[in-house]
């Protein structure tokens, strides 16, 4: 029998090999290939700068014709000539500018100059067939030696594929298995092409490169030219029917090649190699691997033309950039959905579902790419709607750097205002429009406003924001056959509005697949709230002094304009200690380049932040905010806050442009050298990109979807980021409600000098919109005809909560619908309530003088009501129309990091937990019980990683509670009580015998003092300790002694894990060889080591 080959030529070359062979491709041997290159001395052993198959391009060249006077004619030997000498990179540019003009030549073809019958011609000349792929010629050669720069050696690539002689794919394989522990040896391949890019190596050869692979025989990652190492992505095919089946992967693996194809792969190698190939094909099938998934997923010739055609772009920040396999399948269901017309012939839509960070604007650009060169959607116009306009402006640069738009066109393509927008719809012909949704509003009073083509496809960003109501129904008035596609990063509900209005959802890519491609950073949260003595009572009291002096309507406007603890939390004394706390705790960052962002509740703060970290002088920091309101009352409660934000901005900003001032300030903190920390309010802190941005800072109560766009801040990849990071002075995750919000101001959200007509619109709705709360008020309290005593909350609880009974021999929720009745009727009360709130008129109004009071008790009621009932039917928790579980997202996505915890305060997967058995049902007890023992699982095999003894011991006895439940299967809320009881003792580490002298006089438990306990008792037997008279106290005094000594190590050695291990290891052994003897002491030492490994990769 053959012994298995881990070799990179045997694991991973031939495999390579074999499959291109299968996909089409046509082999040439290395000696040919330089030939074909036009090396004449390749047998003296020379090599060449030049890489193209010259030949083969001159061929597909020759079969190329131009039309002219009617008649179709050749290209003549010296247009063929000048195409070639276009062909030529030019690296003088550098290397991204070369391969940008050698991908513009394989998109648009070369012109030439042709003379027929004295007549002059100038066609444009391809040179790739994208339409017919039989007319391209596909080869792949390996060991590819080239020549280097400077002419002073070679680099050789293992694979390089050509298309038409052009090298548009360069793949470097390795071996499996790595002499690195924990490092994939594609590492090493991607390592390999970065340095190949060099301006002294081969960038010649990558001028020319498409895609690029790294593999390794068991797996492969994918780029393109230009591409840092943190980005070469995964693949995976989607197993729907826009993908490649399974079956074709094993049928290209395992198709037997002809001898002739055999001989072409083998006869310059020895022939042993042949023999041990045709050995393993003859034993059975092969596996498919993820490095062939790869290479058939993106080399199949018809993926290689529209990777390179569709998926690809530059852009004017982040270089070339080639599309992730949900971009391109999310493009490809698009473009099947946007094809299909429904029976009154309008264009279908729907909803595009990619999670915030994955590359969402890049996504839009893509699809943007496929409508012009797809040909049965040339015919097609784009309108981008946004509803703010920082994000009209972003994403009109992303598309224009993208090179959809050119910086004419973006001009012509901005809809200044709802006339120009009517035009545009209406007389217009630009394939792209870009405008905001409130544009519509006045737009549709425009004669011109109308047009009822189905080629006109609207792009709505941000699909979940704000994409309802009048304007929404008006953009549909407007354009009643187009396609709808909503882009949302925000994840949808069953019953929201996004998917209502735009239709199902197209395609979907959650944050849990892009955590777990690596297309995200991952989160961690840690709670730092400063102790101050704040209660609600005194901030009350507080209140009730201070506007004293005050109506009752002036109150209420008050609290309109400004949160009852928007003063405590401005204090200067609070500031200031969160300023140096933010100032110790950034110093990391601040060494690795990273950068910050500080989110604070108002302007008023976010200068007072400023000020505070400038004193302190070890960060610095810059403010992004947009221009105070003068109006008396808008900006903050007090004078001196009002004067702050004033004074502020007229000394930093005065008459400078508020665009301008921020572009700046971006611009800024982008730079190495920037401010380490952006401080803002609401400006940029959703549509806002910046990859070294890694801290979030939040001292502000961020809620719903505004919190999940304000993580994805940080949550960008970047090469020196191992997690994005969330440090919470506000408590914001463990107090998510829906009590109604101030709301940006109106005024804020129109700046930007729309036209008059646009805003008049907004300002009657508002006007009018509250006349609807009584009847919104009287919906909500039908739902609840039925219950007698309508102050009874259980009563109203119950009349909600499930109750399953048989219908038609199916078990079904009878209460379903009444539920759903009452959220949407809760949620319209909501959404009115919010205009309301915002509506001078509505404090105006002396008819609703005796009714604001009770709809504000009403709806904090039946906002909590609603909370009781989700988890009585044990739905997710939905605060509000738009976002999805908040804590099931974060609970997944988001590790908590042990900080010492005051009272009150707990980890993200402990939210929303604090069930009382009491008022549970048998349902509601079996599915706490089943969540619980889900997190007990998980922290036995994650947390408890540290304690291999505790964790052993919870282990037996998890196995032992679900004996015992067994026991209780009637009665659930026992066995809730079992789990619950037992989820704290794990949490606790309580661990029957191990004693009480590792918790300090506060209640804080050293935990790793406990474990190095534990590993006495885990590692040696009893009768084995009570030989060597170690008994308990004896154990601690050594654990204790074990902590100090890896705690010294670790702090003077903190940079360097291989001295804390050798520091640890040279103090262990002589403490612990006269109890233990040589061997069991090396064997508890390596278990320390661990434990100390395991610390330090947690932070």
């Amino acid at each position: 029998m053959t012994t298995v080959k881990f070799q990179e030529e045997f694991s991973a070359k031939i495999p390579a090999l074999t499959l291109l062979t299968n996909l089409g491709y046509t082999f040439i041997p290395p000696s040919e290939c330089e030939a074909l290159r036009g090396n004449t001395l390749a047998n003296e052993k020379k090599s060449t700068h030049q890489i193209i198959l010259l030949p083969v391009m001159r061929d597909f060249l020759a079969k190329q014709t131009f039309s002219f006077s009617g008649k179709q004619h050749t290209l003549s030997v010296a247009a063929i000539d000048k195409v070639m000498h276009e062909l030529n990179p030019a690296m003088n540019l550098g290397l991204k500018a070369a391969n940008e003009k050698i991908y513009n030549a394989l998109m648009y073809g070369v012109s030439v100059t042709e003379f027929i019958d004295g007549k002059k011609a100038s066609p444009t000349i391809k040179l790739i067939d994208w339409q017919n792929i039989d007319n391209n010629k596909f080869h792949f050669t390996e060991e590819l030696v080239v020549q280097n720069a400077e002419g002073t050696g070679n680099r050789i690539p293992d694979v390089v594929c050509f298309v038409n002689g052009l090298p548009l794919v360069v793949i470097e394989a390795k071996r499996p298995d790595s002499n690195k522990e924990g490092k994939s040896t594609n590492a090493e391949a991607i390592s390999q092409h970065i340095r190949n890019q060099g301006q002294a190596e081969i960038p010649h050869l990558y001028a020319y490169s498409q895609l690029l692979l790294a593999v390794n025989g068991h797996e492969g990652l994918y780029a393109t030219c230009g591409t840092p190492e943190k980005f070469w992505a995964k693949w995976k095919e989607e197993h729907s029917h826009l993908g490649i089946a399974e079956a074709e992967f094993v049928r290209l693996k395992n198709h037997k090649l002809s001898n002739e194809q055999l001989n072409v792969l083998f006869n310059h190698r020895p022939a042993k190699a042949k023999d041990d190939y045709l050995s393993l094909v003859a034993a059975g099938d092969l596996t498919v691997t993820d490095q062939d998934r790869l290479i058939v997923s993106l080399l199949r010739p018809e993926r290689l033309l529209d990777m390179t055609r569709l998926f690809t772009l530059f852009d004017k920040k982040a270089g070339k950039i080639v599309a992730r396999y949900q971009q391109i399948f999310g493009i490809k269901a698009l473009i099947e959905r946007i094809n299909t017309l429904d029976d009154t012939g309008a264009r279908e839509g729907g909803v595009i579902w990619h999670t915030t960070g994955s590359g969402k604007s890049f996504t839009m650009v893509f699809l943007s790419k496929a409508l012009i060169w797809l040909e049965e959607l040339a015919q097609c116009r784009v309108i981008i709607v946004t509803d703010r306009v920082d994000l009209e402006d972003q994403l009109s640069r992303t598309f224009a750097s993208g090179g959809v738009l050119t910086d004419r066109d973006k001009k012509d393509a901005m809809a200044t205002t709802g006339k120009r927008l009517a035009e545009q719809i209406g007389k217009g012909n630009e394939r792209v429009i870009f405008s905001i949704i409130n544009k519509f509003g006045s737009a549709i009073k425009q004669k011109d406003c109308y047009n009822d083509s189905p080629n006109i496809i609207v792009l709505v960003d941000e699909g979940h924001r704000s994409q309802n109501g009048e304007n929404n129904i008006r953009m549909q008035q407007t354009l009643p056959k187009a396609a709808y596609i909503a882009f949302t990063g925000t994840p949808l509900l069953k019953d929201d509005k996004t998917e209502n209005k735009f239709g199902k959802i197209i395609h979907s890519y959650t944050m849990q697949q892009a955590v777990e491609d690596k297309t995200v950073t991952p989160l961690l949260y840690e709670e730092r709230i400063p102790e101050l003595n704040v209660n609600d009572k005194a901030i009350d009291a507080w209140f009730e002094r201070s506007t004293s002096k005050l109506t009752d309507k002036q109150k209420t406007d008050l609290k309109k304009k400004f949160s009852q603890k928007g003063q405590i939390y401005q204090t200067e004394g609070r500031i200031d200690l969160i300023a140096y706390d933010i100032a110790d705790h950034f110093q990391n960052f601040k060494q690795q380049g990273l950068k910050g962002q500080l989110a604070c509740d108002s302007k008023a703060s976010a200068i007072r932040y400023k000020k505070a970290l400038d004193k302190i002088g070890t960060v610095t920091s810059v403010v992004a905010m947009s221009a105070p309101d003068t109006r008396e009352g808008h900006e903050a409660v007090d004078q001196e806050s009002k004067d702050i934000v004033q004074n502020w901005w007229k000394a930093n900003v005065n008459k400078m442009d508020e665009k301008a001032y921020t572009k700046a300030i971006i611009e800024d903190f982008g730079r190495d050298d920037g401010p380490d920390i952006m401080i803002v309010v609401d400006k940029l802190l959703t549509g806002f990109d910046e990859p070294k941005n890694t801290v979030l800072y939040i001292d502000k109560p961020l809620k719903e979807h505004n919190l999940i766009q304000a993580i994805a801040r940080v949550n960008r990849l970047h090469s020196k980021k191992q997690f994005g990071y969330l440090i919470d002075y506000r408590g914001i995750l463990k107090e998510l409600d829906t009590t109604i919000e101030k709301y940006q101001d109106l005024a804020e959200r129109t700046q930007g000098g729309f036209d008059i007509d646009d805003l008049k619109g907004l300002y009657n709705r508002m006007d009018t919109e509250y006349k609807k709360l009584p009847g919104l008020h009287s919906d909500l309290w039908a739902i609840f005809d039925g219950v007698k005593n309508k102050q009874d909350g259980p009563a109203l609880r119950q009349a909600l909560a499930p109750k399953v009974q048989e219908v038609d021999g199916k078990l079904v929720d009878t209460n379903l619908k009444k539920r759903d009745d009452f959220y949407s009727a809760l949620t319209a009360f909501s959404n009115c309530m919010k205009v309301a709130l915002q509506s001078a008129t509505y404090f105006e109004d002396k008819s609703f003088d005796n009714k604001r009071d009770l709809y504000k008790r009403d709806l904090k009621a039946f906002v909590d009501l609603r909370k009781q009932v989700r988890e009585d039917a044990d739905e997710t928790i939905n605060y509000d129309e738009y976002a999805e579980d908040i804590r099931s997202l974060l609970d997944k996505h988001i590790a908590g990091i042990e900080v010492k915890e005051p009272d009150g305060a707990y980890l993200v997967g402990n939210l929303g937990k604090d069930v009382k058995p009491q008022d549970m049902s048998d349902d509601e007890a079996r599915n706490q019980t089943d969540k619980i023992t889900g997190r007990i699982t998980k922290m036995i095999e994650q947390d408890l990683a540290d304690d291999p003894y505790a964790q052993e011991y919870f282990s037996k006895m998890l196995k032992k509670a679900i004996e015992d439940a067994k026991a209780m299967f009637d009665a659930p809320v026992k066995q809730y009580i079992l789990f619950a009881d037992f989820e704290q003792e794990v949490k606790e580490r309580k661990v029957a015998d191990v004693p009480n002298d590792f918790i300090d006089a506060s209640g804080k438990l050293n935990k790793h003092a406990q474990a190095y306990f534990g590993l006495f008792k885990h590692l040696f037997d009893a009768e084995f300790l009570n030989d060597k008279a170690l008994d308990n106290d004896k154990l601690v005094a050594l654990a204790f002694s074990i902590d100090d000594v890896v705690n010294t190590a670790v702090a003077e050695y903190s940079i360097n894990p291989a001295e804390i291990e050798n520091a640890i290891h040279m103090k262990l052994l002589p403490m612990l060889f006269g109890d233990l003897g040589l061997d069991n002491a090396q064997k508890l030492i390596e278990e320390v080591l661990k434990i100390t490994r395991l610390g330090l990769a947690r932070g």
